[in-house]
């Protein structure tokens, strides 16, 4: 028996065929999700979609036929007829699976954010208007933008069930408490879970699309031909570009890590204030230019075209940072654990794929702890998508994992303003 995993992202599309019997994935595919036409995030699809009902019918169509698409072309790479497809389990944001659905998303638009359901739903594949009879599973909303990715990135991991209290440990601890798992999903909504014993507190810091390379003036998703790497020594760049060709823009991670490398050498401040090529005693000073009336990093050119980072980039970065970071605090308030305390730190999406640690730390975003205790898990939501799938029970199961979310509400919580201000400039 076959089934798909859908990870229903943002910016991005991923699926995979699975056969059920023994769990294997047989081929996987991605995309970019179409309805960034309407916005590059949540917020502004939303803001669009709730003043038009047809632009909402017309956001749901787009994503259902290219999800349909997608999913035909991993039947084709396996040799799988798609009538052979019996069960189909997407994973999204609340966002996402409301629009794929064609809902209503004033509830979502407008505080206090909540989704019109939040147990997971299943469906036929006909009310999406996709051919064949295939159960397809919805996965649960715990609330607010906090949605069915971040439950499958969690049920993708099997070890959720340590209580803290129960092994004799106190909370505000500064030294590793057993079963304290963070995880991030460092896309376009930020959104994470401290699990704190039989408690998952969790929320979505709204970090923008910066992470995934949108926002940016040169910025693209991690596809052939952007800049992925980004390194300075001996007063020289050296980059590495996906696909061994022609840069085109530079990705997210790309861009966390030439923003540390500025700051290692000096072109950038703490503020965030990118130095003037007056200012720079070394050869680099010849990559600080004047753009469009404010300062920028060369990261290439050639005849044909210029790759930036400008000023208004970095401060993009740094709001997506701070608001990760923010985030990260008002979870570990709620729940009583230090940074110091966490056990593990789990990361996953493109973002976290190539991302090293030590950059999150060098802008702000980790501590030491932290970068010692990271682990990258690559497809979260896809993978917890799969286990629920090839496992009996697994939709139960995924129930019972989504009722120990406690989600935390950002927007307006004088808390996160505060640290959110007090995130935005760099270490110094």
């Amino acid at each position: 028996m076959y089934a798909l995993a859908i990870d229903l992202g943002t910016t991005t599309l991923a699926a995979s065929l699975i056969d059920t019997v023994n769990g294997e994935r047989r081929s996987m595919a991605g995309a970019m999700n179409p309805q960034r036409r309407f916005g590059a995030d949540v917020v502004a699809r939303l803001d669009v979609a709730v003043h038009s009902g047809e632009v909402l019918l017309e956001m749901s169509a787009i994503i259902r036929a290219e999800l349909l698409r997608l999913g035909s072309e991993v039947c084709a790479k396996a040799g799988i007829a798609w009538s052979d497809i019996s069960q189909i389990a997407i994973a999204g944001n609340p966002a996402m699976q409301h629009i794929l659905l064609g809902l209503p998303v004033k509830s979502l638009a407008f505080p206090p954010y909540r989704p019109l359901f939040s147990c997971g739903k299943t469906i036929n594949a006909s009310e999406l208007n996709w051919p064949g009879d295939a159960s397809i599973h919805i996965f649960p909303m715990p609330g607010g933008f906090v949605g069915g990715d971040t439950v499958a990135f969690l049920y993708g991991q099997s070890q959720l069930t340590v209580s803290v209290d129960r092994v004799g440990n106190s909370y505000g601890s500064r030294s590793p408490v057993p079963g304290s798992r963070l995880f991030l999903d460092m896309g376009t909504n930020g959104e994470m879970a401290l699990v704190a014993g039989d408690t998952i507190w969790a929320t979505s810091a709204a970090a923008g699309p910066a992470f995934e390379g949108g926002n940016l003036s040169c910025g693209m998703a991690a596809l052939p031909g952007a800049v992925s790497a980004v390194r300075i020594a001996d007063e020289k760049l050296k980059i590495s570009v996906i696909g061994n060709v022609p840069p085109r823009g530079i990705c997210g991670s790309a861009a966390i890590e030439a923003a540390a490398e500025m700051l290692g050498c000096g072109l950038l401040e703490h503020t965030g204030r990118l130095r003037d090529a007056a200012e720079i005693p070394s050869n680099l000073a010849a990559r600080l230019i004047v753009q469009n009336d404010e300062n920028a990093f060369v990261i290439y050119r050639d005849a044909e075209r210029l790759l930036l980072l400008t000023q208004s980039d970095i401060r993009q970065i740094q709001l997506a940072k701070g608001a990760i970071r923010a985030g990260m605090e008002v979870l570990f308030d709620r729940s009583g654990i230090l940074p110091g305390g966490l056990e593990q730190v789990v990361l996953t999406g493109s973002f976290g794929a190539v991302l090293n640690p030590e950059w999150l730390k060098t802008v702000g975003v980790f501590d030491e702890n932290m970068v010692k205790n990271t682990v990258f898990i690559p497809e979260g939501a896809l993978a917890g998508a799969e286990r629920a799938l090839c496992r009996d029970g697994g939709f139960k199961e995924v129930e019972s994992l989504a009722a120990r979310f406690r989600v935390i509400p950002l927007s307006g919580t004088p808390l996160f303003e505060s640290l959110f201000l007090n995130n935005i400039d760099f270490p110094m």
